[in-house]
């Protein structure tokens, strides 16, 4: 590359205004899981999923610590591949689809280290009660195009929450001591993302 193309290149960079190489990225609702787990009985853990997720990632390419999420999760989605359960969960005892059809995730801070993001702080919302809750990014792919044209790229993280935070306080007391349903929810999250 000779001198001058790449003094034009560093100018065009130092000139440029913020956020101009940031691109916003559609979560692929497809090739994406929400996942979650929790106690039952006291001895074993119940997994779930919720299969209506979409969002967008506005991502950075300059400074990542800039970069946002934006996610909507629909509560009536739940599966926890048994009906009467499933049912039960989404009545008022639980998420009240009726009354509280979404739960969403609205990112605050990025938090970079080593050119990756590593952590995303931000304010998760269920049954119209927020909190703050902190997502430990554990992959975040390089992007890839695929067969179709496309630019895509992945990532994976997770998180622990309890539920009595957001209302879901329902619960009967077994006769040996503790409770049907734990308080502590395990998420798990494999997020894939099309670029716009």
């Amino acid at each position: 590359m000779c001198v001058y193309k790449r003094l034009f290149i560093i100018t065009l960079l130092v000139i440029l205004p913020q956020g101009v190489l940031a691109s916003t990225w559609k979560i692929d609702p497809v090739h994406t899981s929400v996942e979650f787990k929790i106690r039952h009985l006291m001895v074993s853990w119940v997994k779930g999923v919720f299969t209506e997720v979409d969002g967008t990632v506005d991502i950075d390419s300059v400074d990542l610590a800039k970069s946002a999420v934006k996610v909507r999760i629909g509560t009536a989605s739940i599966d926890t591949n048994n009906q009467k359960r499933d049912n039960h969960l989404r009545s008022p005892d639980f998420f009240d689809v009726a009354t509280f059809p979404a739960m969403s995730f609205v990112s605050k801070k990025v938090l970079v280290a080593n050119g990756q993001p590593v952590k995303i702080v931000g304010d998760l919302t269920i049954r119209d009660v927020t909190r703050e809750v902190e997502l430990e990014v554990e992959d975040f792919s390089q992007t890839i195009t695929d067969p179709m044209g496309n630019t895509r790229r992945g990532a994976s993280a997770s998180t622990q929450i309890n539920r009595s935070d957001y209302g879901l306080t329902w619960n009967k007391a077994l006769e040996a001591g503790g409770v049907v349903v734990g308080d502590e929810v395990h998420i798990n999250l494999e997020v894939e993302m099309i670029e716009e």
